[in-house]
């Protein structure tokens, strides 16, 4: 099977796997494991920040964010089909006691979130930014954006969080370095589980304030891990030797794209997808798309009833990305 459903499937490397049997290991309850220590350094100078948490997942880093940044009983804004919003079970006011606002329109949305404060409305305390924007087929936000959008938050005193789980995605697309992306927000988590390919986690990076916290409430939350080097070791191999190659995943993403826009006219906008992500409009598709392709050997995902998602990844080759395109056709013949 050719598997696009997601770039959490793709698996780790040789390389990745001798690391993780070689690593130095202690207790990072305590602290002490030199290889989480390692992978947390490398990712805070990476993106500019004091200090970083490794944590078991995207979503752990996002709410861990969210509750030590934001104020219960009040909002925290974010885009329409945010990750936080929509993908996260509800975990915001769950965990933290927050009421999600998403926005339609930015920056607009957010300095008209702010302006738009009177006694009888909840009152917003932070600003959640996804870069790359998944449901718009992995959108990179380019600095100037991400700096606009952090000066709007902070008119209001908002705090702001970039939920960059392919930040480094956006770095390559962009053409620049991941800290200049993050550096008016207060803090900025990535995966290392999705385009890197390691097998497990994410970081959270921020200052050290911050982080501190964020470490007691993984703890709290059941996130606390004793000899974590054994997987942080991957995730070491992950930022040092696998970001550059994330372009490739681009190129092949644009091809899935073109394909389809090319047989299905108005499935997708080709000149949009700049990352790994191509979402594709439902609609224009063949019913039953996902199921029909899936029995041509090729699996793709969804992320709402009118949008089909193909993501690329490390172990799609083009040799993968040729026989997808393929499935296309056969696919197509039966209409």
């Amino acid at each position: 099977m050719i598997d696009l459903r997601s770039d959490t499937v793709s698996t780790p490397t040789a390389e990745m796997r001798r690391a993780m049997a070689d690593a130095d290991v202690g207790d990072d309850v305590y602290g002490e494991d030199p290889t989480v220590n390692r992978l947390q350094t490398l990712a805070a100078s990476l993106l500019g920040k004091e200090a970083a948490l490794y944590v078991p997942s995207g979503t752990m880093a996002n709410q861990l964010a969210i509750r030590v940044l934001a104020t219960s009983g009040t909002e925290v804004l974010c885009p329409d089909r945010a990750h936080v919003y929509r993908y996260e079970a509800a975990a915001a006011p769950g965990n933290s006691g927050v009421q999600m606002h998403p926005l339609w329109d930015l920056p607009d949305g957010v300095r008209n979130a702010i302006e738009g404060v009177a006694h009888h409305l909840p009152q917003p305390t932070m600003l959640v930014i996804e870069n790359t924007y998944m449901a718009l087929s992995g959108a990179p936000i380019d600095a100037p954006e991400m700096a606009t959008l952090c000066g709007i938050a902070r008119t209001g005193g908002l705090r702001v969080h970039v939920d960059g789980a392919r930040i480094w995605n956006a770095a390559v697309a962009l053409g620049t370095a991941p800290r200049d992306l993050v550096a008016a927000a207060d803090t900025v988590m990535f995966c290392l589980s999705k385009g890197l390919g390691a097998p497990v986690g994410s970081v959270l990076c921020g200052p050290a304030g911050v982080i501190g916290e964020a470490r007691a409430q993984r703890a709290r939350w059941g996130g606390g891990m004793r000899q974590a080097g054994v997987i942080a070791a991957a995730g070491v191999v992950a930022l040092e030797t696998m970001v550059e190659r994330l372009a490739d995943d681009h190129v092949r993403a644009r091809r899935l794209a073109d394909a389809l826009a090319s047989r299905w006219p108005g499935s997708v906008a080709p000149e949009t997808i700049r990352t790994n992500i191509v979402c594709a409009n439902s609609s224009a598709l063949p019913i039953d798309f996902v199921q029909r392709l899936a029995r041509l050997g090729v699996r793709a995902g969804t992320i709402d009833s009118r949008t089909v998602r193909l993501v690329t990844h490390k172990d799609v080759d083009d040799d993968a990305i040729t026989g997808t395109i393929r499935a296309f056709d056969e696919l197509g013949s039966d209409d």
